[in-house]
């Protein structure tokens, strides 16, 4: 069985909304721990304070990755600046096993007056490690973050991106029994992000990881368990990593884009249906893995249009256009005349996973090789696709499989 390198039992924090009436507090509690006097309760909440975190629990065993997420403000970099021992919990217990390397703040930890150098040797040294163990590891430290022209200058003149790679590059390359990240790897480019994804999975078998971040792909990426925060508790937790990213989702609501338009035609309505359910009779529609849909469109052209022709983009939950239907005008012949029309796209089968997704519609004019928009209207429609697969990717494909023995 694993070692268990992270346990956290029932912890909570409150801040106070006012600075003032937080260093008064501060003052109390501090005077009445020095003179041995009643402390306040740490369960109950006094004028102007909030719950940052509560009842929050978990294990994390060597091996294995817990991703938090959640809104900001959830209560996420809270808990790993806890865990990290930058700040300590109003109540419940904390234990860390081993070397910590993290990632909490970008440049966190970082003198800016000093060099690159000088600052590997300085986080180093509060990770645990002696002189001699980060002279072995400087070379390393240093090709991994590809600051080598850099390395003398000092930190305050680097960009959030170099910060980055220096700050990643110090904390994985020591190894760590316990790693903490938090959001920064957003900053850096996408090279030096799957580097660092590629450097997690190595040492992924002999360290506990915590990841925070709202990329749900990364997160479906790296992640073996799943806590999804608000307002500083937790309502889902489960090693079903892909039913919790669908959880987060649920959490934001579903907008309808502004319409992008030139005036001279509009989308006047968009509905779908599916065997005998219709999206203007139900509230949230919903269709099964497999299940045809069809796409009903109502455009008023307000102008005379020499070749419009339609647009249509399917958008997963990270607003990522992963489909898209073009007519090009060879299937659908639009009259020049003014007036009101309705098109229906018929799909035979939904391909998608589990979750909800958007329709983008648009409306382009193409005359002499030109083309200009005339309305473009994002998310126009929501629905939800359920499935027995619970799988992050938007496609999900169902193959003939066969066992060939040779």
């Amino acid at each position: 069985m694993s070692e268990t390198l992270i346990k956290v039992d029932n912890v909570s924090k409150k801040f106070c909304l006012d600075l003032k009436t937080s260093l008064w507090y501060g003052i109390k509690d501090m005077t009445s721990e020095i003179f041995g006097k009643k402390k306040n309760n740490n369960d109950i909440l006094r004028d102007k304070e909030f719950w940052a975190v509560k009842n929050i629990s978990f294990e994390v065993k060597r091996g294995e990755c817990l991703g938090l997420i959640g809104r900001n403000g959830a209560g996420k970099s809270t808990l790993l600046k806890m865990l990290n021992g930058l700040i300590k919990p109003d109540t419940g217990r904390i234990e860390m096993h081993g070397r910590v390397g993290a990632l909490i703040e970008l440049g966190a930890g970082f003198s800016p007056i000093l060099t690159g150098r000088e600052n590997i040797y300085n986080n180093a040294t509060i990770l645990g490690f002696t002189r001699e163990e980060t002279d072995k590891k400087l070379d390393e430290i240093i090709e991994f973050s590809e600051l080598s022209g850099f390395i003398d200058t000092p930190v305050q003149y680097y960009s959030s991106g170099m910060r980055v790679r220096l700050g990643f590059s110090i904390a994985a390359q020591l190894n760590p029994d316990i790693l903490l990240i938090d959001e920064v790897l957003a900053v850096g480019d996408m090279g030096f992000v799957h580097k660092c994804f590629n450097k997690i999975d190595e040492l992924f078998p002999d360290t506990a990881i915590i990841f925070v971040s709202h990329s749900m792909p990364q997160v479906s990426r790296i992640c073996t368990d799943l806590i999804v925060m608000t307002k500083g508790k937790s309502i889902y937790q489960s090693s079903d990593v892909s039913k919790g990213i669908n959880k987060y989702y649920e959490l934001f609501p579903r907008l309808i884009g502004n319409v992008a338009s030139s005036g001279k035609a509009e989308l006047e309505s968009i509905y779908l249906t599916s065997a005998n359910k219709d999206s203007r009779k139900i509230e949230s529609f919903e269709i099964k893995h497999g299940d045809e849909l069809n796409v009903y469109l109502q455009i008023n052209m307000k102008e005379q249009l020499t070749n419009p022709y339609i647009r249509i983009v399917f958008f997963d939950k990270e607003q990522r256009g992963f489909g898209e239907v073009f007519n090009f005008i060879d299937f659908i012949n639009i009259d020049q005349a003014k007036g009101t029309y309705t098109f229906m796209a018929h799909f035979n089968e939904i391909i998608m996973g589990q979750g909800v997704f958007s329709i983008t519609v648009g409306l382009t004019d193409y005359t002499d090789g030109i083309r200009k928009s005339i309305f473009r209207m994002q998310s126009a429609i929501y629905f939800r696709v359920t499935s027995s697969k619970h799988g992050w990717s938007p496609i999900q494909f169902d193959p003939v499989w066969s066992q060939i023995n040779e």
